[in-house]
C-alpha cells in the first residue's frame, strides 16, 4: 500500500484511514450465528474491539501497528455476516424482507451518531481551520452526510493536481459510505431473491441456496476487480465499493452455508479460531505502507476474521462452543465487549480529534497522538450514551419504520445545512474565484531585485493578493489540459501559437516544466513560432523509474511516455529550442539522479537542437494558498524555510561547471527567493507565487515572462531581437 494510503502522511499523497466499526448488535437482533437461529454473539462484540484498537493504534503511529489498517477487513466481514444473517433469517421466518424495517433500523442506529460528529466538525472547522481549507472541509461534510465520501476521496486521490492539500478530518467516513452503499444494494437484492424463491416447497433451503450462489458470484467478481484495481489504480481498489464487496460476501457466506453441520475433531474449532486471530495480529504487525493493498494481501485478515467467527458458530443443540481455551472465550470477556460497544462512536470521533490536534499543534509524535486518541473516548462515550443508545432503544422511534427513517433523514439534513451555511459564508469571505485576467497584470521586471517592473506603482500598492487564495488553487497554465495525466502514455500534439510555423519551441518535462507554459507561449508568439508542450504529471524527465502515488504502483506509464516523447523529438522536425525542467526530488541518490539525467540528455542532444534547462523553483512543502487565506494581511507569516525549499540543484551545478556539453541553464530563484535569509516569501509585490505546496501560479509565471525571456536571450538560446510583431496565441492543435 503506497504512502498515499497511510494515514499520518499528508494527502500528498494523502492518507486513507480504515473503515469504521459496523452496526452494533444486540440479543435476538443482528448477531445470530446462522440463518436458523438468532443468538447474541459476545465474541463478535469483542472481535470488533480488536479491530478498532488496531485501527486506532495505526492512526496513532504506535510502533508495531503499521498494518492496523487491516481493521477495515475485519469490520467488513463482520458486517456481511451480521446483516446477511439478519435478512435471511427474516426471509426464512416470514417469507419476505421488510425493507422499511431494515432501513429504519440502520438509519436510527448509524446516522444520528454520524450526524453529531459531522455537525461538530462543520462547526469546529469554522473555528480551527483557515478559510480555504474550510471550504474543502464543508464539501467533505456534504459528501459524508450523503454517503458518497469514498467517491469524493477517490476523485481527489487520483487527481495529480489536487496535491498539497491537508488531509480531511472526515477522511475516515469513506468506509461508512462503503457500508451504507452495500446496505442500499444488498438488502433490496435479497428481497428480490426472496420474492423469486417464495413459492419453493422448501423455502428456507431455496432462499439460502440462491442467496449463496449470488453471494459467491459477487465475491469472485469483486475480488477479481480488487486485484485489477490494486495493480492499476490503488485509490479505486482501496476506496471503491465494488472492490470491497467480496469482503462483505465472505461474511455473508459464513451466515449462509451449513457450517454448523461440519464434523471434525473437537480441538479443531479452537485451533481454527486461534489461527484466525494470529493471522489478524500478524497482519497488524507485518503489513505497512508498502504492502500492495487490498489485493491478495487482504485475503489474510479477511479469512482470519472468518475463521474466528466460524470457530464459535454453534451447531444444532449447542449453546456454548467457546470452550475453555477458545479465542472466543477471550473475546467475550467484559473488557473487549465494552470496547466493542464503544467502537462505532470511538471510530467516528478519534480521527477528527487527531487531525484537528495536529492542525493546531503541528506534527505530533506517537505518544502525543495516543493521548489524543484516548481523549476521543470522552465524546465517544457521550455520543453512545445520549444519542446512539436512546434512539436505538426508544419504543416511540422503533414502533413505526417511518419514524426511524425520519430520524435518519434528519441526521442527513442537519450536517448538510450546517455545511452549506458555513461554506457559503466562507466563500463570501474568500472573494471571487473566477480566473484572473492576466492581461490586466502589471508588467514584470526583466531584471533587478523586484518582481514587478514598477513594484511601487498604484496597481498593487494595496488591496488583496493576486491571485486570491481561492483563485490560486485553480490558477493552472492555460494549456487546454495538455499535461498528460498519470494513466496516459503519450502526449497529444498540443501545438500553440503560430501552429503552421516550421519553427517551434518544445516545452518538455513534468508539471514543473508545465508551469512555464505561459511565458514560453508569449515569447514564441512574438517570434511567429509555435510552442509544443510535452509534459506529463509526476513523471521525472531524467530516466528514473518511480512510484506513482496516484496509481499506487510503479509508474510504468511514465517510462513509456518519456520514451515516446524523446523518440518524437528525435524523428520529427528539428525544434528551434528545447526547454526542459523537472523536479529533482524523485530520488535522494545524487549519483543515480546524475546518471539518469545524462541518459535523457544524451538522447536530447541527438536532436541537434539547443537545449535550455530551467532550474527548479522553490518547493514550499506547505499549502501556500491555504496559509495566505488565513493571514491575507500578514503574508510574511507564510514564508517557508529556504534550506528545505531550495536544496542545491545538481544538474544546474554540473552545467555551470561545464560538465554537461550542449545544455544551458537559466533560473529565476534570485527573485522568487531573494537575499540570503533563512526563509523564502510566499507573496512578492502582492503576487501570490504558489498555487499549492510546490507549483507556481500562472500569474507568477506570466509576471516572470520578461525575466525568463531575457535569460534565454542572454544564454544564446534565443535571437537578440524578436522578428515581426506580437502574435495572437492560438489554441492547441491536437
Amino acid at each position: 500500500m503506497p504512502l498515499l494510503l497511510a494515514p499520518g502522511h499528508r494527502r500528498k499523497r494523502s492518507a486513507i484511514p480504515p473503515a469504521p466499526p459496523t452496526a452494533h448488535h444486540r440479543p435476538g437482533g443482528e448477531s445470530g450465528p446462522s440463518p436458523h437461529r438468532a443468538a447474541f454473539r459476545p465474541d463478535i462484540e469483542g472481535l470488533r474491539a480488536v479491530a478498532v484498537l488496531a485501527v486506532l493504534a495505526f492512526h496513532a503511529g504506535i510502533p508495531g501497528a503499521a498494518g492496523g489498517f487491516v481493521g477495515v477487513d475485519v469490520f467488513f466481514v463482520i458486517s456481511g455476516y451480521l446483516i446477511t444473517g439478519l435478512l435471511v433469517r427474516e426471509a426464512i421466518t416470514t417469507g419476505r424482507i421488510r425493507l422499511g424495517d431494515f432501513f429504519s433500523r440502520r438509519a436510527r442506529r448509524l446516522l444520528p451518531s454520524a450526524a453529531v460528529v459531522l455537525a461538530a466538525v462543520a462547526v469546529a472547522g469554522a473555528w480551527l481551520t483557515v478559510p480555504l481549507l474550510r471550504t474543502d472541509l464543508e464539501h467533505d461534510v456534504l459528501a459524508a452526510a450523503l454517503s458518497v465520501a469514498n467517491w469524493r476521496f477517490v476523485s481527489q486521490q487520483t487527481d495529480y493536481l489536487a496535491a498539497g492539500h491537508d488531509q480531511s478530518p472526515l477522511l475516515h467516513f469513506w468506509s461508512l459510505a462503503v457500508e451504507e452503499q452495500f446496505y442500499l444494494v444488498w438488502a433490496p437484492l435479497l428481497a428480490v431473491i426472496v420474492l423469486t424463491a417464495a413459492r419453493a416447497v422448501r423455502r428456507g433451503r431455496a432462499v439460502r441456496a440462491v442467496v449463496a450462489l449470488v453471494t459467491a458470484g459477487a465475491a469472485v467478481a469483486s475480488f477479481a476487480l480488487s486485484l485489477h484495481w490494486t495493480r492499476d489504480s490503488v485509490s479505486l481498489a482501496y476506496l471503491g465499493t465494488p472492490s470491497r464487496v467480496w469482503q462483505f460476501a465472505v461474511g455473508a457466506l459464513l451466515a449462509l452455508l451449513p457450517w454448523h453441520l461440519l464434523r471434525g475433531p473437537r480441538p479443531l474449532r479452537p485451533a481454527c479460531g486461534w489461527a484466525g486471530a494470529a493471522a489478524i495480529v500478524w497482519c497488524v504487525a507485518s503489513y505497512d505502507a508498502s504492502t500492495p493493498y487490498p489485493g491478495y494481501a487482504a485475503l489474510v485478515p479477511t479469512l482470519g476474521t472468518a475463521a474466528v467467527i466460524l470457530a464459535a458458530t454453534p451447531g444444532r443443540g449447542e449453546r456454548d462452543v467457546q470452550g475453555a481455551y477458545g479465542v472466543g472465550r477471550l473475546l467475550a470477556g467484559r473488557a473487549p465487549r465494552a470496547v466493542g460497544r464503544l467502537s462505532y462512536t470511538l471510530y467516528l470521533w478519534h480521527w477528527p480529534v487527531l487531525v484537528f490536534a495536529e492542525a493546531r499543534l503541528g506534527a505530533l509524535d506517537w505518544p502525543a497522538k495516543t493521548a489524543w486518541t484516548l481523549a476521543a473516548v470522552l465524546p465517544a462515550l457521550a455520543t453512545m450514551r445520549w444519542v446512539e443508545q436512546p434512539l436505538r432503544r426508544s419504543r416511540t422511534v422503533s414502533e413505526l419504520p417511518r419514524r426511524g427513517l425520519a430520524v435518519g433523514v434528519s441526521a442527513v439534513v442537519l450536517p448538510v445545512v450546517l455545511a452549506l451555511v458555513v461554506g457559503t459564508t466562507t466563500l463570501r469571505l474568500l472573494g471571487p474565484a473566477a480566473p484572473v485576467d492576466v492581461g490586466s497584470l502589471p508588467p514584470g521586471a526583466a531584471a533587478g531585485p523586484s518582481l514587478l517592473a514598477r513594484a511601487e506603482g498604484p496597481a498593487l500598492a494595496a488591496g488583496p493578493v493576486v491571485p486570491r487564495p481561492a483563485q490560486a488553487r485553480a490558477d493552472f497554465p492555460p494549456d487546454g489540459g495538455c499535461q498528460a495525466a498519470p494513466a496516459v502514455t503519450s502526449s497529444p500534439p498540443c501545438l500553440f501559437g503560430a501552429v503552421d510555423s516550421p519553427d517551434r519551441v518544445v516545452l518538455l518535462g513534468d508539471s514543473h516544466a508545465g508551469q512555464w507554459f505561459s511565458p514560453l507561449l508569449a515569447l514564441a508568439s512574438r517570434r511567429g513560432w509555435a510552442l509544443q508542450e510535452l509534459v506529463k504529471q509526476g513523471c521525472p524527465l531524467p530516466e528514473l523509474t518511480v512510484q506513482s502515488p496516484q496509481l499506487g504502483r510503479t509508474y510504468r506509464e511514465c517510462d513509456t511516455w518519456r520514451d515516446d516523447a524523446l523518440d518524437r523529438l528525435r524523428t520529427g522536425p528539428r525544434p528551434r529550442l528545447i526547454v526542459i525542467a523537472s523536479l529533482n526530488r524523485y530520488t535522494a541518490d545524487r549519483r543515480l539522479l546524475t546518471s539518469a539525467w545524462e541518459k535523457t540528455l544524451k538522447r536530447l542532444r541527438a536532436t541537434g537542437a539547443p537545449i535550455v534547462y530551467v532550474e527548479g523553483t522553490p518547493v514550499p512543502g506547505t499549502d501556500i494558498p491555504a496559509c495566505v487565506s488565513g493571514a491575507p494581511d500578514e503574508t510574511a507569516a507564510c514564508a517557508f524555510d529556504r534550506a528545505k525549499a531550495l536544496p542545491p540543484d545538481p544538474l544546474a551545478r554540473r552545467i555551470a561547471a561545464g560538465a554537461v556539453p550542449g545544455v544551458r541553464s537559466v533560473g529565476v530563484n534570485a527573485v522568487l527567493c531573494p537575499g540570503d535569509g533563512p526563509t523564502c516569501p510566499a507573496v512578492r509585490d502582492r503576487i501570490l507565487l504558489y498555487r499549492d505546496d510546490t507549483h507556481l501560479t500562472n500569474v507568477a509565471a506570466v509576471v516572470l515572462a520578461p525575466r525568463l525571456e531575457r535569460l534565454l536571450t542572454e544564454s544564446g538560446a534565443l535571437p537578440v531581437t524578436a522578428p515581426g510583431g506580437p502574435g495572437k496565441p492560438a489554441g492547441p492543435a491536437r
